[in-house]
């Protein structure tokens, strides 16, 4: 069920359009279901129409009258709601719509139950999916009605409505959400021939801009050079930045501008600024030094997003789910054209699932979002592995978002990661596509498959089969052979890549392995005697840590993150 609550100055007039059938063509029957006292005067079921509706206004509005002769009765003295249900909602009886009615006007705090100067109202049922209830907000005592948050109120006893009279369970928010662009927005954008409206347009734009900055200066840098936006930025007299807005040079009717917090509670200076400070200034390449990989780096990041949730520290996965969705509005960036429309989807529709009531602390999430950063400075290889990689570890925190948000009732989170991963996953069936296929034609010899089917029986003896039947499994074979070329034991990168990630969770078995196996080795192999020392350092310190290529498989860091 759906309120909208808002207030009036003349209840004659709000009166009148309830009971209106000649100019509202879809009012049928209009007729009272409940009012204040019971004995409201009905001109939906009386001969005398127009006398009968004079009489209820005038009865409605008698409080107010004494009021307004004290000098204290408010301007917009008339409140009004309408409630509807779903389409697909059962047809509720008048005396069902009744009892919401009264179960509503003393949630908000306009007839509070038990309560005799209770403000007046009455429910008008001018059709079968919803009523009106329209009232005036002076009590009986003359006191002006306590009815703050009544959206809220009002919300929350139609929610405990949904449940008890088995109707539709509306997603519910938390008030983080981005603004909806008004019906005025919407129309001006269609006239333009455009699907999304500017604060649409303008939102994607500047969040692309924040996840592929590191500082302020840059993602002011940044902005100003986009083509088609237009930038004001705002300064204190010291000189330093006090705000931004934003605009579409190509809006027809003039430019309307956009401060970043009207484009989404993230998007404010202040909001965007925090986020930046848990960005490490990106590494100045050395000669001779080889760099880390940034994909891998990010890629191991967002693995540990699963673990990170569930350790019980609210603040710290609240920061990871906000560099995450940075991660994916980078994406775009540095995809192929067939699936850039897919990960913008994506990246829109994960937006939602970044933000709650919880308050971040950016710092937490540090690795993930400098990896971000370097990312976006070094594009991915053409044959695509690094991202159906990246987009493979992607799916998995998704699906973990929603159970985290899930648990903490996070409604509209929860519908947007499920929207969030319909798109990851059409990606990343493409995107994974020609990398596999590339991979199975360099399949290795059948002893050398032999001996790797054996390895996986015997480090995942559970899920071996479903491994081996899957079809990628040549692929799988082929990244466990250049391992073990490049001087890796494939067993032992079979026990990482599975003891990392729950299997239970994956269709594809072979692929999660592939992408995870392909990403460990990449890393320099270590070398049997350094493998010795480390474990004789080990025995000899038993409180040590050890590190991800000496542990043991039992050990809690491999296997779980």
């Amino acid at each position: 069920m759906i309120a909208k609550i808002s207030s009036g100055k003349d209840t004659a007039g709000l009166i009148r359009y309830l009971f209106d059938t000649k100019k509202a063509k879809d009012h049928t029957d209009p007729h009272l279901v409940a009012s204040w006292d019971g004995f409201a005067p009905d001109p939906g079921r009386t001969d005398d129409f127009h006398a009968a509706r004079k009489l209820l206004v005038a009865d409605l509005d008698l409080h107010v009258k004494q009021a307004r002769r004290l000098g204290r009765a408010p301007e917009k003295h008339v409140w009004h709601c309408s409630i509807r249900v779903a389409p697909e909602d059962r047809i509720l009886s008048d005396e069902e719509w009744a009892d919401i009615a009264r179960r509503v006007v003393a949630a908000t705090g306009i007839a509070p139950d038990g309560d005799p100067d209770g403000c007046r109202w009455v429910a008008v049922r001018h059709a079968p999916d919803h009523i009106h209830i329209a009232a005036t907000k002076v009590r009986a005592d003359l006191r002006t009605a306590r009815h703050w948050n009544d959206y809220l109120t009002a919300d929350r006893e139609l929610a405990a409505i949904e449940k008890e009279y088995g109707l539709l369970q509306v997603v519910r928010g938390d008030r983080t959400a981005a603004k909806r662009p008004t019906r005025a927005e919407q129309e001006k954008a269609r006239r333009a021939g455009q699907d999304k409206t500017p604060r649409e347009r303008l939102r994607s734009t500047v969040r692309t801009a924040v996840a592929a900055t590191s500082s302020i200066e840059e993602f002011v840098h940044l902005l100003n050079h986009i083509d088609g936006v237009l930038v004001e930025v705002v300064y204190f007299p010291s000189g330093d930045v006090r705000g931004y807005k934003v605009a579409l040079e190509d809006e027809v009717n003039g430019a309307v501008w956009y401060s970043g917090s009207k484009l989404a509670p993230d998007l404010s200076f202040h909001k965007i600024q925090e986020r930046l400070k848990a960005v490490d200034p990106q590494p100045t390449g050395k000669p001779g030094l080889r760099r880390p990989n940034p994909w891998h780096q990010a890629t191991a990041a967002t693995d540990r997003i699963p673990h990170r949730l569930d350790q019980g520290d609210d603040e710290a996965s609240q920061a990871h789910l906000a560099a995450f969705g940075e991660a994916l509005d980078a994406l775009p960036l540095l995809a192929s054209a067939p699936i850039h429309s897919q990960l913008r989807e994506a990246a829109t529709a994960f937006e939602r699932a970044t933000r709650s009531r919880i308050q971040a602390e950016h710092h937490h999430a540090r690795a993930l979002r400098s990896a971000v950063r370097a990312m976006v400075r070094e594009p991915a290889p053409k044959d695509g592995a690094v991202l159906a990689m990246f987009l493979d570890a992607a799916i998995f925190v998704v699906m973990a978002a929603a159970r985290w948000h899930q648990l903490r009732h996070h409604d509209q989170q929860v519908a947007a990661a499920h929207q969030t991963l319909v798109y990851l996953q059409a990606a990343y069936e493409q995107a994974a596509a020609a990398p596999l296929v590339a991979l199975a034609q360099r399949r290795p010899s059948q002893q050398t498959v032999d001996r790797h089917i054996r390895r996986i029986r015997q480090v995942v003896p559970d899920h071996a089969q479903q491994v081996l039947d899957d079809p990628s499994f040549d692929a799988l074979a082929t990244v466990l052979t250049d391992a073990e070329a490049a001087g890796h034991d494939p067993e032992r990168l079979l026990e990482q890549a599975a003891h990392q990630r729950p299997l239970a969770d994956a269709r594809r078995l072979a692929r999660v392995l592939t992408w995870r196996i392909q990403r460990l080795s990449a890393r320099a192999a270590v070398s049997e005697g350094a493998r010795a020392a480390q474990a004789r350092s080990a025995a000899q310190r038993p409180n040590a840590p050890v590190s991800a290529e000496t542990a043991a498989p039992a050990a809690p860091q491999a296997r779980r993150r």
